[in-house]
C-alpha cells in the first residue's frame, strides 16, 4: 500500500456492548470537558444508528458545560422535519433534547430541503470549520458508513454530498463526504452486533470499503463488541 491510502486505525475490543457503551460515554465526557476547558467549546459530529442512540441516551447523564457543545451531523436521510427516520430526530428524541444546548448550537442537516439544496445549505454552515473535536460513525452491513455507501463515486473535493442513489430507503440523501469526515481531531467509529463483523473483517484486511476513505492525521478509534482479530 502506497502512504497516501493507509490508514492508522486503533481496536478497542470489549466483552459485551454494555462495556464498550460505559467506556465511550466516559472518553466522550473527558474530551469534551477538557477540549472546554482549554478551547472554550466542543465540535461533535453525531452518527445515526442504534449503537449510537444507545450512547446518546446515556449522555443526558453527565456532568459537563453544555453551553459550550455544538453539534453537527455526519448525514440525514431526505425526509421532512421531525420524521422518525431522520438522525436528527433520533438524537434530539435521546439526548439533545434533555440537555440545555442553545438550539443555534445544534446543527441539523436541512435534508428537508432535498439532496442538492439541503447539501449546498450545508455546506455554508460548515464553511468557517477547519476541523472537528470528534467525529463519530458507523459501519453498516454492507460496509457504509455516514451515507457513503460501497462503489459510489464521490466527489472528493466537496465537502458535502448530494446522494441520490443510496441503495437503502430512502434513497436521497445528504452526507459529510470522507474529506471533511477526515477532518475531526478524533475519528470514533462506534461498531456492535454480530451482523457487523463481515464488513468489520473486510475493513481491518484492507478491502475498498468507504470506512478506508477516512483517513484523519491522528488515524481512526474502532470501538467493537465484535470478536475479530485485525489484519
Amino acid at each position: 500500500m502506497s502512504e497516501a491510502v493507509v490508514q492508522a486505525r486503533r481496536l478497542h475490543a470489549y466483552h459485551d456492548v454494555d462495556a464498550m457503551r460505559a467506556d465511550v460515554v466516559d472518553r466522550i465526557t473527558s474530551l469534551a470537558n477538557r477540549c472546554i476547558s482549554t478551547r472554550g467549546a466542543f465540535r461533535i459530529v453525531l452518527a445515526g444508528g442504534s449503537t449510537p442512540q444507545a450512547i446518546y441516551q446515556e449522555l443526558k447523564d453527565i456532568k459537563t458545560e453544555w453551553s459550550a457543545w455544538h453539534i453537527y451531523f455526519g448525514d440525514e436521510r431526505c425526509l421532512p422535519v421531525g420524521d422518525a427516520g431522520r438522525n436528527d430526530t433520533m438524537a434530539l428524541s435521546a439526548w439533545l433534547a434533555g440537555v440545555p444546548i442553545p438550539p443555534e448550537q445544534i446543527h441539523s442537516i436541512p435534508a428537508e430541503l432535498g439532496a442538492e439544496a439541503g447539501a449546498q445549505q450545508y455546506q455554508a454552515t460548515l464553511a468557517h470549520l477547519y476541523s472537528f473535536d470528534l467525529v463519530l460513525l458507523g459501519l453498516g452491513e454492507d460496509g457504509h458508513t455516514a451515507s457513503l455507501f460501497p462503489h459510489h463515486k464521490h466527489d472528493p473535493a466537496a465537502s458535502v454530498l448530494a446522494v441520490r442513489d443510496a441503495p437503502k430507503a430512502p434513497s436521497e440523501r445528504i452526507s459529510l463526504s470522507s474529506t471533511t469526515l477526515s477532518q475531526g481531531d478524533h475519528v470514533w467509529f462506534l461498531i456492535s452486533g454480530a451482523g457487523k463483523l463481515r464488513a468489520l473483517s473486510q475493513w481491518l484486511r484492507g478491502d475498498d470499503l468507504p470506512a478506508s476513505t477516512i483517513r484523519p492525521g491522528a488515524g481512526v478509534d474502532i470501538f467493537t463488541d465484535i470478536s475479530v482479530i485485525a489484519a
